[in-house]
């Protein structure tokens, strides 16, 4: 994996804004990826940022993760989806707009 590529997706989701979230493919199409590479990435790299502010398209968590992420919502006023399985991400994703400006002054260092 490419270092560069691993911070910028992990410096992204670092600018998604408390109470919101965002779906791996709104990353991907930030970063310049595909979303399955943001998964992996999150996977393996993604303990130590903001990781319950991902959920796929629909909104929702891998099982493992949504116990752990329901506790953060709780926290930052994001609701639970009544089948448990994540967030209304209509309801809760961040502005890409204002997420996009963020992201370009988050990896500016980063330009070749």
């Amino acid at each position: 994996m490419d270092d560069v590529v691993v911070e910028r997706v992990l410096r992204a989701v670092e600018q998604v804004p408390r109470g919101r979230v965002v779906s791996y493919g709104d990353l991907a199409a930030l970063v310049g990826i595909g979303p399955r590479q943001v998964g992996s990435i999150m996977r393996v790299y993604g303990g130590n940022v903001t990781w319950w502010r991902v959920t796929n398209a629909a909104g929702d968590l891998p099982a493992p993760l949504r116990e752990a992420a329901r506790l953060r919502w709780a926290d930052e006023g994001i609701l639970v989806k009544p089948n448990g399985l994540g967030c209304r991400i209509a309801d809760y994703r961040a502005d890409l707009a204002a997420l996009g400006d963020a992201y370009h002054r988050a990896t500016v260092d980063l330009e070749p």
